[in-house]
């Protein structure tokens, strides 16, 4: 016996479809879901759906825009501090805490439309933090005297290194986030022949040593 159809106002009943495609998006991807699954998992008529999002390429739209303004938000207020090693460490946390409070969401993002690894969606937004991440070191380097003009290279780098480690703590789930963006921000900052044995978060008044005493790693 089918179960009674839950009344809804117009705004509750598009935000249940889109909570129900999001969930199906991540588990099967775009091609693979269906506008027939997702009104069957809404108990609603496929019109309804047809109604609200025009079709299947309408919904999936509008679940990839939220989770783009969830992580770019997420990742903007994380640079309010001026201080860059913090900086640093604050995008790294807001992307694995976006990981970690939203997996379905990421795996929308990364995932992309199709299963042939062409995703422009997640390229957008990893050129948009490459874009920060440049503006930020672009500044630092000028200020203490290096090139500017190699701030784009080094943020491909460190964009790149942070996306593919929390794409792999996704899976994992351990260590705990904080240690691993302590981790990242060791590296990103320290270099592999300064690292620090036991990394730690920062607070945002931070100050870097001016000439650290610490002894190189061999």
């Amino acid at each position: 016996m089918a179960q009674p159809r839950t009344r809804m106002t117009g705004t509750q009943r598009r935000a249940q479809l889109i909570g129900v495609a999001r969930g199906l998006f991540a588990e099967r991807g775009y091609e693979a879901t269906t506008i027939e699954e997702v009104a069957q998992r809404a108990n609603v008529s496929k019109p309804v759906v047809y109604e609200h999002f025009g079709g299947k390429e309408g919904l999936y739209a509008v679940v990839v825009d939220r989770e783009m303004e969830t992580l770019l938000k997420m990742i903007t207020s994380s640079l309010a501090t001026t201080r860059s090693r913090f900086r640093v460490q604050q995008v790294a946390l807001a992307l694995l805490t976006y990981m970690e409070e939203r997996p379905d969401g990421f795996r929308i993002l990364a995932r992309g439309r199709s299963n042939d690894g062409d995703n422009a969606t997640y390229s957008s937004l990893l050129n948009d933090a490459v874009s920060q991440v440049e503006h930020i070191l672009g500044a630092d380097f000028e200020r203490r005297g290096f090139d500017p003009g190699l701030a784009a290279l080094y943020a491909q780098a460190l964009v790149g290194m942070v996306s593919m480690t929390a794409q792999w703590w996704l899976d994992v789930r351990e260590p705990a986030k904080e240690v691993v963006a302590a981790h990242l921000v060791n590296l990103c900052w320290n270099g592999l022949t300064r690292l620090e044995p036991d990394p730690e978060l920062v607070s945002e008044d931070y100050v870097e040593p001016v000439n650290p005493t610490r002894k190189p790693v061999q």
